[in-house]
């Protein structure tokens, strides 16, 4: 299945640091940082995602991770 995941979660654990602190941090919302966190938000904003980049000292890349599925792209 073609999809863009988010590796938020990821990032926070290799930072040592809770959703709660982010949120702190970033000024944004602990529910709207779940929602992305889970991949239940519709989208992000490119000033989301560079807060949060910004606070994790991370680049986008870090965060998003495309997959493909390559059997359905050739029929």
């Amino acid at each position: 299945m073609d999809e863009v995941t988010i590796k938020l979660d990821v990032m926070l654990a290799m930072r040592k640091m809770r959703l709660k602190k982010l949120a702190e941090l970033t000024g944004l919302s602990e529910q709207n940082l779940s929602l992305i966190k889970t991949g239940k938000a519709r989208g992000i904003r490119f000033s989301t995602l560079y807060l949060i980049c910004k606070h994790l000292n991370c680049q986008p890349g870090d965060l998003l991770e495309c997959h493909y599925d390559y059997d359905t792209d050739t029929k």
